[in-house]
């Protein structure tokens, strides 16, 4: 029994000293210049020969520093494209927008929540189908940061009972995003993404209609009675962004003497080389980093 406790104590030893023994990669980065011409192709040179290597560009997207981030002070966008036709043709939906709804496709959620009519900030259809409305900001509905942060959108039919019928109204495409202060994007929603619910305020026999190409408000007859529905999306969250990636460029089971890239927009760069050497037993890191001038 204490041979065997000795031999358990042994093998814990040894394996806790090869944990240690992971030696750190032995990899150095150079470049012929620091500064460069957008479209040049730039060569960085390798000395060592690290286990995997990982390319950071210091482009929007590629930073280091952000490759752990979850949250940004971004700009949420939306941008939507619509079709009106039949009776006589006036601007009866409007575009709102509310970062208090609680998302409950009541009338009485929606009556209790406040709404920001923005629909000046949009162009929608006259007559012409997929008018597009081009691209329309909500970073002032940004509310504090947190887990719970969210916008909501929403398209607001509104016609009367009249000789000349009511509207058809539809939303041919829609798309949100995030736009960070430093160019990254993350898509939040396309149409079919939405989460879009329909809430009818009068006249149930008109509502709109829901699927994963369209939003669709019928047009009606003259005998159709005063009519509201809101058709609302889900809610996006404004401080969301992905993380920032970078390029693996080798594996273990491969040698690597260098790497080339092109970088088309002038700029200052801080470049990151990621090295790591994996074991089943441990890790280790470094890195590597250089600044780079791109001119035009």
């Amino acid at each position: 029994m204490r041979k065997l406790l000795y031999t358990l104590a042994a093998a814990i030893a040894l394996a806790a000293c090869q944990k240690d023994n992971v030696e750190t990669p032995d990899f150095e980065v150079s470049t012929a210049s620091l500064t460069y011409k957008a479209g040049d192709s730039v060569l960085f040179s390798f000395k060592g020969n690290p286990d995997n290597i990982t390319f950071y560009s210091g482009e929007p997207g590629h930073n280091f520093e952000f490759r752990k981030r979850t949250r940004a002070a971004n700009d949420l966008q939306v941008e939507f494209s619509t079709l009106v036709r039949s009776g006589v043709i006036y601007p009866n939906l409007q575009l709102m927008v509310s970062n208090n709804f609680n998302g409950k496709a009541t009338v009485g959620d929606v009556q209790a929540a406040t709404w920001t009519d923005i629909s000046d900030r949009a162009v929608f259809s006259s007559g012409a189908d997929n008018t597009p409305s081009g691209v329309i900001s909500l970073k002032e509905f940004t509310p504090q940061q947190s887990d719970s942060a969210r916008v909501y959108v929403a398209f607001r039919y509104t016609d009367t009972k009249k000789p000349q019928g009511q509207n058809l109204w539809a939303v041919r495409t829609f798309s949100a995003k995030n736009v960070s202060d430093d160019g990254v994007i993350s898509p939040l929603a396309v149409m079919s993404t939405g989460g879009w619910q329909q809430v009818d305020f009068l006249n149930p026999v008109r509502v709109w209609t829901i699927t994963s190409a369209q939003l669709l408000m019928q047009n009606s007859s003259a005998t159709v009675d005063d009519n509201e529905d809101w058709v609302i999306s889900k809610g996006f969250n404004p401080w969301q962004i992905a993380p920032d990636v970078g390029t693996a460029l080798k594996n273990i089971s491969t040698r690597l003497d260098g790497h080339r890239y092109v970088y088309t927009k002038p700029g200052t760069y801080k470049v990151v080389f990621e090295a790591s050497a994996v074991r089943y037993n441990g890790e280790k890191r470094l890195t590597r980093e250089i600044n780079l001038t791109i001119t035009p």
